[in-house]
């Protein structure tokens, strides 16, 4: 990269190491963004990408427009590496929010209740989510085969709890989450989407 150039690094990583390769672009005259996204594959084909930014705003500035090609929406945390702790953030709820789903749809399977139906329902209320709108016919289906899968999910947890150990912050009901999605792992479904939460209920 020539001198003044951007690095806009869209890795889910640590901030340490955003910090780190911030350091070394500094020393060779150039800048650095950490950026990792959420949306999923869906969201990167489609250009719907939310990003969280760490980095100097002059730097973000510049960048913005670049990032609005795939983006829908992309934000400045902080400082470099902000925007890895925003995207461990992030994680943290979706590993919440799907088992969630995963029991509340067992719950509705075992109670008799038309999926279609009750999701038309709830969605509309304080129950709703992106991973309800987009997750719940897969999930009902047993097909896990859409989106981010279980290995990454994993991978993103362990940078969190390594980042929880030094802040103090506890993660009970995320290490509980972090658990199943191993027992996935061990029964094959590394590959499968974090969806696959639910198949933990299924014979």
């Amino acid at each position: 990269m020539s001198e003044g150039s951007i690095l806009v690094d869209h890795t889910t990583a640590s901030a340490n190491v955003a910090r780190e390769v911030a350091e070394i672009a500094g020393n060779q005259g150039k800048y650095f963004l950490d950026a990792p996204v959420s949306g999923g594959q869906a969201g990167a084909e489609n250009g719907i990408l939310t990003v969280m930014v760490g980095g100097e705003q002059a730097v973000f500035d510049k960048a913005q427009s670049v990032m609005a090609a795939f983006a829908r929406f992309s934000q400045l945390m902080g400082s470099v590496g902000s925007g890895q702790l925003a995207k461990m953030a992030n994680q943290i709820c979706i590993a919440g929010v799907v088992q969630g789903l995963a029991e509340a749809f067992n719950f509705a399977e075992k109670a008799g209740l038309n999926a279609e139906a009750l999701v038309e329902t709830i969605s509309k209320g304080a129950a709703g989510s992106w991973q309800m709108e987009n997750r719940y016919k897969t999930m009902f289906a047993g097909e896990y085969d859409f989106g981010f899968a279980v290995d990454w999910m994993r991978k993103d947890l362990a940078i969190a709890f390594e980042e929880a150990e030094k802040n103090d912050a506890p993660l009970p009901m995320t290490k509980m989450v972090d658990g199943f999605y191993q027992e996935i792992q061990q029964s094959g479904g590394n590959r499968w989407d974090t969806s696959s939460l639910i198949s933990r209920f299924k014979d």
